[in-house]
C-alpha cells in the first residue's frame, strides 16, 4: 500500500483520504460490482480511520467479514447497507428530514436514504405507504410532512407522489424514482420522467433507486460551517 496525504493506493482502489475534509463526510463505498474481499479491505481501513462509515449495496458477507474486527459495524438487510455509526451527534438538531414512500415496496430505497441521512447527523422521520392510490393516507400526515425542512419522496409506478407533495409544502422535495412497477414502468424510467416533468415547483430528482444520493443531498440542505 502506498499512502500520501491525499490517497491510499490499494492497487485495485485509491482511497480518498481528504473526502471528509473537503465534503464533510468520508468516502462512501459502493459495494456492488466489487468482490467481497475488495469491499472488506476498503471498509476495514475506513472504519479504522473514521467514526462514521457507509458501504452501500453490500451483501451480508461483507458485514460478516468486518464484524470481528469492528464491533460497531452494523448491517441493514433491507437497505443493503453496511455501516459504522459511532458518532451519533445530530447536526442542527432543530432540522428534520422526512422520508416518504408511495408504497411498502419502495421502503428498501427509502431506508437507504433514511440511514444515510441519520449516519450523516440528521433527524429523520419515516412516513411510509402513503401513495396517491389512497390519498387520504397522505393527507392524514400533511402536518408532519409540512413540519419537515426537507422531504425525500420515494415512489415507483407512475411516480406521482413527488408532485403531490411538492404542491403541499414550501420546502425542498427530493424525488427518488424507484424501479418498482409493471412492464411500461421500464424499471423506473416512467417514474423518473414523470418526476423530471413535475409541475410542482421545488422538486429535484435523483437517479432511479438512488436512495443514498437523496439522503446525502438532504444532508447538505442545512446550515453548517464550511469544511474549507
Amino acid at each position: 500500500m502506498e499512502e500520501n496525504k491525499e490517497t491510499l493506493d490499494l492497487g485495485f482502489a485509491k482511497l480518498d483520504l481528504q473526502r471528509q475534509q473537503r465534503c464533510g463526510f468520508p468516502e462512501v463505498v459502493y459495494c456492488a460490482g466489487k468482490t467481497v474481499d475488495q469491499s472488506v479491505r476498503i471498509l476495514d481501513i475506513l472504519m479504522e480511520k473514521y467514526d462514521n462509515v457507509i458501504g452501500t449495496r453490500a451483501d451480508k458477507a461483507v458485514y460478516d467479514n468486518l464484524a470481528g474486527r469492528h464491533p460497531a459495524a452494523q448491517y441493514d438487510e433491507l437497505a443493503r447497507m453496511v455501516y459504522q455509526h459511532k458518532d451519533k451527534t445530530v447536526v442542527n438538531g432543530d432540522r428534520l428530514i422526512s422520508v416518504i414512500t408511495a408504497g411498502t415496496s419502495d421502503i428498501p430505497i427509502a431506508e437507504e436514504a433514511a440511514l444515510t441521512a441519520e449516519i450523516m447527523g440528521n433527524r429523520v422521520e419515516r412516513i411510509y405507504d402513503v401513495g396517491v392510490a389512497g390519498i387520504h393516507r397522505l393527507l392524514a400526515r400533511v402536518d408532519d410532512i409540512r413540519r419537515a425542512n426537507v422531504n425525500i419522496v420515494v415512489a415507483g409506478m407512475e411516480g406521482a407522489l413527488a408532485s403531490v407533495v411538492g404542491g403541499l409544502v414550501d420546502k425542498p422535495v427530493i424525488a427518488v424514482p424507484t424501479s418498482i412497477g409493471y412492464g411500461a414502468n421500464f424499471h423506473g424510467l416512467s417514474a423518473l420522467l414523470a418526476m423530471l416533468n413535475s409541475c410542482a415547483a421545488g422538486v429535484s430528482v435523483v437517479n432511479i433507486d438512488n436512495g443514498f444520493g437523496a439522503g446525502r443531498l438532504a444532508d447538505t440542505m442545512k446550515d453548517r460551517k464550511s469544511v474549507v
